[in-house]
């Protein structure tokens, strides 16, 4: 399996107990949706290699409790603290309106209400306190901070993210 073709559901955070059983760090915002997973991808020396699970459970709201098939020991365990964990994008709950996966909005055009088209979205910068859509206009790079209030629609169809955006924040990039 490609990295390419799935996405980050968390990290392996500690050992839980001295039979082989991790907790994992769940970065969702819906936890109870993984309770029941058969298997993970867990990255290893930047390869994904699957792990089958025999039991989950949630621990704690976003932690969940695994005992890996053939994982008996805390330096089995040991091994994989740490690493990120992955599924295939299959797996991911479809979303609707205006609710959309940073992935899914990649090149989509951004238009505002007021400007017209903007530019494409590049990437989305979510280091920062505020997500930003990191749009392309020709050689310039626009940051528009993902805010509710101007957000207007998420076109799937057409490949837009229609906003409106405060007066003067596209201009004091171009």
């Amino acid at each position: 399996m490609r990295k390419e073709d799935c996405f980050y559901l968390g990290k392996i955070a500690k050992k839980f107990s001295f039979k082989g059983e991790i907790l994992a760090y769940l970065d969702t915002d819906e936890p109870e949706l993984y309770e029941n997973l058969e298997s993970v991808f867990v990255e290893c020396n930047k390869h994904l290699v699957p792990f089958f699970i025999e039991s989950s459970s949630l621990h704690k709201n976003d932690l969940l409790r695994i005992r890996f098939e053939d994982m008996t020991t805390e330096e089995e365990a040991d091994a994989i603290i740490g690493n990120a964990i992955y599924l295939p994008l299959k797996m991911l709950p479809k979303l609707s309106g205006n609710k959309f996966y940073f992935h899914e909005v990649i090149g989509f055009e951004v238009e505002d209400k007021r400007l017209g088209v903007v530019g494409k979205i590049e990437s989305i910068n979510d280091t920062t306190a505020q997500p930003l859509f990191e749009v392309l206009n020709g050689d310039v790079e626009i940051l528009i901070p993902m805010i509710d209030l101007f957000l207007v629609k998420i076109d799937r169809e057409n490949k837009k993210v229609i906003m409106d955006l405060p007066e003067g924040l596209i201009e004091m990039y171009l």
